[in-house]
């Protein structure tokens, strides 16, 4: 019997894996990077041991380190989470070679199947080789991994050379190896999976099939189990080949087999050897627990014959500290709160107060609902993601609530290209004029004023000005208390300029019923309506689904920079500089200029129009913070 549980991860799944033992009555143990030290999942384990060092090339992908704190805490058993070294066959075998037990498949099938290459071949099929302009467009993809990291859609083979570059730069730094493959990319594609799971005694239970299509970068954003629209036949095809999968290799374990698709033919993707982020939409509907049955196989325990009966429909969103709206880029920064309504899942590896670093993924946590029909399932995941508060960087909650609600998705006629046909849409700002007269009525509340202009003269209007976040669009508030409530009340849109400002002459009908520095409740033309406000340092203010920041009256010049200006979307690491640039340069629009490194993910900055490289500030290896000058471009004039 397993007493103790050493988890090789960390954040949403250590802290997924923790609540199952903590329930089994099995101790547990963490390991975390210098920069993870008060993770949450540090605190929710038994035990911790640290890895000295941030990358994950010095902490969570040491095998030896791993195991030797496995040793040091005194646990018998090792489970490897997703991602780090957990399609790692050298760390399964280090694992067993220690006297531990691994839970996990046997590192013959990891290596099998960890390959994306080797497992194509196993299932007869063969990656491209020379790539000509007839084989576009084509998809560069890390052989080891998973998480849409070191994958590439190519569309001009001139590009081909860079994006290989690239993608073999991101899988080494997120997998500890370098290899990519091309392989033919099938445009319109609906990405399904069959969950799969085999014990030491020849049972292997198939869990039926999972949709997972909405994909940024390649990385799955929302998922559902069952795939909506596969018919009976196209099902038991699935099955049989998830099978022949797991046969093939004498599979032990959780594992998923991952398919593309389109016109009614299934095309082998892959073979994840381990258990997938998105598991928690096949166990609501079948009623399992995942986890606790790779313990119990572990432990050498047989299967039922079958499996139980699915019930209902789950969908599963992905929720990430990033803007959609700038090219998912992820953000860091202090989680102030986060906190969903009642009646969903909520897997997570953060908590109000802890800190999203540079150095790891961006997902803060997902967030499962479960009904009997898929629309009702789609329609409560959407109505909770809606009405949870998550204070701090920016993150997609917008575009989840969205994405649930678009007509294609609630129809179920997405597919993998769902995003490209539909982000600009989906990211267009939402407003609503009352959320900065909230604000500015809870600012009031609390008796002063440390942004914004306050006016004690009757006469006069009082003035706030907000920007919101990410759109950066500039509102300023203006009122003035009068015998019945508000009056003369007004929220510019966009500054001043009549050219670019909208008025929502709000005066009719407003009446204050209730102001606080926390709630503000408003008589809108006899409708009320209620604002929860939370406000927290830098005057980063939220109203509901809103973010502000309060502004303060004058504009320090420090703040300004030159036109063509080129920040950092996000702390990272410089790691490379475009070849042979420098200052006097010259630069056409769109041109990759600087490559960061953030979160494990690659990101270019571009020359935003062409003309004269007038400074260049980044340099290879140094970090850089949220907003730091990296280059100046001088655009040329016609």
């Amino acid at each position: 019997m397993i007493s103790t549980v050493l988890v090789a991860n960390r954040g949403e799944i250590a802290c997924r894996v923790f609540r199952t033992c903590r329930e089994l009555g099995i101790r547990t143990v963490a390991v975390h990077s210098d920069p993870d030290a008060d993770a949450l999942h540090v605190r929710e384990a038994d035990l911790a041991v640290r890895l000295p060092g941030a990358t994950p090339a010095d902490t969570y992908l040491r095998a030896d380190l791993v195991v030797k704190a496995a040793l040091d805490a005194g646990a018998d058993a090792v489970h490897p989470g997703y991602g780090f070294l957990s399609e790692n066959p050298a760390f399964a075998r280090a694992v067993t070679d220690a006297g531990l037990t691994w839970i996990g498949p046997p590192p013959e099938a990891i290596e099998a199947m960890a390959s994306k290459t080797r497992a194509k071949e196993l299932m007869g099929i063969a990656p491209l080789g020379e790539v000509t302009a007839a084989d576009l467009p084509v998809l560069v993809k890390a052989a080891a991994g998973g998480g849409g990291r070191g994958m590439r859609v190519v569309r001009e083979l001139a590009d081909l050379d860079t994006e290989l570059r690239a993608a073999r730069a991101e899988a080494l730094s997120a997998f500890g190896d370098g290899e990519v493959f091309v392989e033919p990319y099938v445009e319109g594609g609906r990405h399904v999976e069959v969950q799969v799971l085999a014990d030491t005694h020849g049972t292997v239970w198939v869990l039926g099939t999972r949709d997972c299509s909405l994909q940024r970068r390649h990385q799955k954003v929302v998922e559902e189990a069952p795939a909506p629209g596969i018919g009976p036949e196209l099902e038991a095809r699935l099955h049989e080949l998830a099978t022949r999968a797991v046969r093939s290799v004498s599979y032990v374990g959780a594992g998923t087999v991952e398919f593309l698709v389109a016109d009614g033919t299934a095309h082998f993707l892959e073979m994840n050897t381990r258990l997938q982020v998105e598991h928690p939409v096949t166990e609501t509907v079948f009623g399992l627990d995942l986890v606790a049955l790779q313990l119990r196989i572990a432990e050498g325990e047989a299967l039922d014959p079958e499996p139980p009966e699915p019930h209902g429909h789950a969908v599963e969103a992905r929720l990430y500290a990033e803007d959609p709206a700038a090219a998912f880029a992820p953000q860091t920064g202090t989680l102030h709160r986060l906190a969903v309504p009642g009646g969903v899942r909520l897997d997570t590896g953060y908590t109000d107060g802890d800190t999203i670093g540079v150095h790891y993924d961006a997902m803060l946590a997902k967030v499962v609902a479960h009904a009997p029909t898929r629309a009702a399932a789609v329609r409560a995941l959407a109505g909770a993601l809606e009405r949870a508060a998550v204070h701090g960087p920016v993150t997609n909650r917008d575009l989840l609530v969205r994405s649930l609600r678009h007509p294609e998705f609630t129809a179920a006629r997405m597919d993998t290209g769902f995003y490209e046909r539909h982000l600009d849409d989906l990211t267009a700002p939402a407003e609503d004029p009352y959320a900065p007269l909230a604000a500015a009525l809870a600012q009031a509340a609390t008796g002063h004023s440390r942004f914004g202009g306050f006016r004690n003269v009757p006469s006069q209007p009082h003035s706030r000005s907000y920007r919101s976040v990410p759109h950066d669009i500039a509102y300023e508030v203006r009122y003035r208390h009068g015998r019945h409530g508000l009056e003369g009340v007004s929220v510019t849109r966009g500054g001043t300029d009549p050219d670019t400002a909208t008025l929502h002459d709000v005066a009719a009908g407003v009446r204050v019923l209730h102001a606080a520095p926390d709630r503000v409740v408003l008589d809108i033309g006899g409708v009320r309506r209620t604002f929860d406000v939370a406000a927290y340092g830098e005057g980063r203010v939220y109203v509901n689904g809103a973010a502000l920041v309060a502004l303060p009256r004058f504009t320090d010049p420090s703040e300004q920079r030159a036109p063509g200006s080129l920040l950092a979307p996000m702390p990272g690491t410089v790691v490379r500089v475009a070849e042979g640039l420098g200052e006097g340069s010259a630069v056409t629009a769109g041109q990759p200029l600087i490559w960061l490194e953030a979160m494990k993910m690659e990101h270019r900055i571009v020359a935003p129009a062409s003309g004269t490289l007038t400074a260049l500030h980044a340099l290879v290896g140094h970090q850089v913070e949220v907003g730091a000058l990296l280059a100046v471009v001088q655009e040329e004039q016609s």
